[in-house]
């Protein structure tokens, strides 16, 4: 009994043993590169201290470094087993920052937990991609194409986008909402019921911005002109613009952005970091950021791919579309294609939520990755 035992431990130890060199350390450093760009641009935001802001940024990595190679090795079917507790955890956390979140900017978006200080919405979307990716998985093309079957992930995602605009956030509200059309058309919903759901956007649209907040149509006026208010709402854009174009090609050079240094560029370490980057290291340093960033996409959906199993095509999609509207959102925010909100660059600008639920999202990939040949259950009839 004592020798069977052993050999369970050995085994199990071994299983683990391949699955740790199973993991694509291809990506792994590809994310650390992402982070040590970050680094840099955060050094410079806080004029060469790294204690004001690169520091951090370092630390909270290298946790989530940490966290996401452990997540790798966990069994996918044990992730979708308790992917719809994971949801609802999510949702209890934004209903407790409702009623107990910290303000600030106007917005009651964050608690305290511990000594970190969390932002659930930004967890809200990891979660609701797996609960639709365990939805989903084992749904057969006609059990898709049920209306009724689809009204409960409907929900799914409405619930948790309500409770985010009442924060306010509909910057994050939208993104999520994209994040499930995302998981919803690669399950196989049908074209024309997206057409119907755009159409009734459409037609709410101007219901809709009636009903914004003052800051938030503000946002959108200045984004249409942000002339008009060159030293109130346009300030932040018009400021964003100078530093973009001042860089050049090549940059300023580490330090010598005057933009930032001299105090014109807004949130440099945070929502205009990508602007910091532009101004001191040109468009090549711009464009290569962008680059080592769409690879990080790329992998997302390669993951896609290559799994044999639905849950694991969906959560890679829903994840890689996830990261992927968060940089396409802050670079067209900063450079004035589209209205400015509070989305962060991914492992680049500070910040603990998007750092941390990030390098979550990146630990359940990994793990759809290792375990992409898992058998995952027979089809819905």
């Amino acid at each position: 009994m004592i020798f069977e035992r052993r050999l369970l431990t050995r085994d199990r130890g071994a299983g683990i043993l391949e699955k740790f060199w199973q993991i694509p350390w291809s990506f792994v450093i590809l994310l650390c590169v992402v982070a040590a760009i970050g680094y840099v641009a955060l050094l410079s935001a806080g004029s060469g201290n790294p204690d004001t802001y690169a520091q951090k940024h370092a630390i909270r990595f290298g946790f989530g470094l940490v966290m996401m190679l452990g997540l790798a090795m966990i069994d996918i079917r044990l992730i979708a087993r308790f992917a719809w507790v994971g949801y609802l955890g999510a949702v209890a956390l934004l209903v407790l920052v409702l009623i107990h979140g910290n303000v600030g900017k106007g917005a009651q978006r964050w608690i305290d937990i511990g000594p970190i200080q969390l932002q659930p919405s930004e967890l809200m979307k990891i979660m609701l991609v797996l609960a639709l990716a365990a939805w989903f998985h084992r749904a057969s093309w006609e059990k898709v194409g049920n209306p009724l079957f689809l009204i409960p992930p409907a929900l799914a995602v409405l619930l948790p986008v309500g409770l985010i605009l009442k924060q306010p956030n509909l910057g994050t509200a939208l993104i999520t909402c994209m994040v499930g059309a995302a998981v919803f058309w690669s399950a196989g919903m049908r074209w024309w019921k997206f057409a119907l759901v755009f159409g009734a956007g459409a037609v709410a649209a101007p219901i809709a911005y009636e009903r914004l907040h003052d800051y938030q149509r503000a946002r959108i006026t200045t984004f249409l002109d942000p002339e008009s208010d060159p030293l109130g709402a346009g300030y932040n854009i018009i400021q964003s613009k100078i530093a973009l174009g001042s860089g050049g090609l090549w940059g300023k050079g580490f330090l010598q952005g005057t933009q930032g240094h001299l105090n014109f560029l807004p949130e440099k370490q945070t929502d205009f970091i990508f602007t910091m980057i532009a101004e001191e290291f040109g468009l090549v340093g711009a464009l290569t950021t962008l680059v080592m960033l769409l690879l990080v996409v790329a992998f997302c959906y390669l993951v896609a791919f290559r799994s044999k199993h639905q849950f694991g095509r969906l959560l890679a999609v829903g994840l890689g579309t996830n990261f992927f509207l968060y940089v396409f959102v802050n670079v067209a925010m900063v450079t004035g294609s589209i209205p400015v909100g509070g989305v962060p660059l991914p492992l680049i600008s500070h910040g603990g939520s998007a750092m941390i639920t990030v390098m979550l999202g990146f630990g359940l990939l990994l793990s759809a990755y290792v375990h992409r040949d898992a058998e995952m259950g027979p089809m819905r009839e």
